[in-house]
């Protein structure tokens, strides 16, 4: 059990007892979406150790974070999911998921997981954009990767998986996707050096970058000396 603490009578200094060690967060992110296995949660973190994962869920359970259930099927298998308390975090984690896609600047070795692509979604959807928008899309982000996109009155559902008769299909190269998002390449750009592919309405990638956003991040100040 992690016994660390900042000493501290402040709600930000026991949020980060909780929950501020190496990886926690990103167990937390991945059981935003459900329960998953331990072996689950290896496949979306494979650069964690075992004993870390092992150890981490242990923490976490221990702060009321994470819970253990056991299935009723045949195999009786652990699953780990959020309690009650962990599961307030989810906003909390998208906002903060956004503050950091501002100054995203992935390589080609980084990782990109389903979960990822789900929650990136939710955290950079802009309701007040969707206003009496009913539309439906599908991402291909290569051929093993599939999410599928629900817009309707300003809501957002997004799920793994093709949809049938979506009104687009969008097939981004790369990491282009951040580009569209962040307004570095525009939809029209996008489509003329063939960096993304769409099934559907040209118009619906437009719609797509309106639905979908990254605030420009700061501009550094660096050597800027104030008085």
């Amino acid at each position: 059990m992690n016994t660390r603490t900042y000493g501290q009578v402040c709600g930000l200094a026991r949020a980060l007892e909780l929950i501020g060690e190496r990886w926690s967060l990103l167990v937390v992110r991945d059981l935003m979406l459900g329960p998953k296995r331990f072996t689950d949660l290896m496949r979306g973190l494979p650069k964690m150790p075992a004993s870390i994962l092992s150890a981490r869920l242990n923490e976490l359970e221990s702060t009321g974070v994470v819970q253990r259930r056991v299935l009723a099927e045949l195999d009786a298998s652990v699953v780990y999911e959020l309690t009650e308390y962990g599961a307030e975090l989810d906003q909390i984690l998208l906002q903060l998921g956004l503050w950091g896609a501002r100054s995203l600047a992935p390589n080609a070795h980084d990782l990109f997981t389903m979960d990822s692509a789900i929650l990136s979604m939710y955290a950079t959807f802009r309701p007040e954009a969707a206003l009496d928008v009913h539309a439906t899309y599908e991402l291909r982000f290569g051929e093993d990767m599939v999410v599928h996109l629900l817009i309707e009155d300003g809501a957002l559902k997004a799920a793994e998986g093709s949809y049938p008769d979506a009104d687009a299909v969008i097939r981004p190269t790369g990491m282009v996707m951040l580009d569209l998002l962040t307004g570095q390449l525009s939809p029209a750009e996008a489509l003329a050096t063939q960096q993304v592919e769409i099934e559907g309405p040209a118009e619906y990638l437009e719609l797509f970058t309106q639905l979908f956003h990254i605030p420009a991040a700061p501009v550094p100040t660096e050597g800027l000396v104030v008085h």
